[in-house]
């Protein structure tokens, strides 16, 4: 039996979600983000692979904001696009999966290895609400001058400071501090820049 968590909550799950409280993913309007969000990280593959440069503009319907000088190299996976936000001149290499629950920000200049994965979704550690499909989210902040290595992961809630280095296969799981190396699982800095 499935309990009611929002008996007393008008708002729609969508509202839940964009409240960063908890929701169930049950949103008709949700589930047409995420369609929108897969067909156009799609278009933006096909036209990447004839012209990168023409395919900026689909980057840009895409993504929040994308500034000037960026490269995406696809595949490319969002949730929704509409929460990530890339700075100027940053570079991000193939296979970038950005769960984009909640806000997603990338600094400038800043070099995304491939198979990076950024992942704002929470899901209840109790073994009923998960089971009832809650979940939430919070947000990740790259800050400027980062260098996230291939296959590194940063969890929900994580701020990484300017010109800091992740290394390759990292599980980034608390904040790390601007002007260090960060590595491993957990990860944690081994010395400063």
């Amino acid at each position: 039996m499935t309990t009611d968590h929002f008996a007393d909550d008008p708002r729609t799950n969508l509202e839940r979600m964009l409240a960063g409280d908890l929701y169930i993913a049950d949103d008709p309007e949700i589930a047409r983000r995420q369609r929108l969000a897969m067909r156009l990280a799609a278009r933006y593959q096909a036209a990447y692979l004839e012209d990168p440069g023409q395919a900026r503009p689909v980057l840009e319907e895409l993504l929040a904001s994308v500034g000037e000088d960026v490269e995406v190299r696809p595949p490319l996976y969002v949730d929704y696009g509409s929460n990530i936000t890339i700075g100027a001149r940053t570079f991000v290499n193939y296979h970038l999966t950005a769960l984009d629950v909640a806000m997603i920000t990338i600094g400038e200049d800043c070099q995304i290895g491939p198979n990076v994965q950024l992942l704002t979704p929470t899901h209840p550690v109790e073994p009923q609400p998960r089971r009832d499909k809650l979940e939430a989210a919070l947000p990740i902040t790259i800050g400027d001058n980062v260098w996230l290595g291939g296959g590194a992961i940063v969890c929900p809630g994580v701020t990484i400071g300017d010109n800091s280095v992740i290394g390759a296969g990292a599980v980034v799981t608390k904040d790390i501090p601007a002007n260090v190396v960060a590595v491993g699982n957990p990860a944690r800095p081994v010395r400063g820049i």
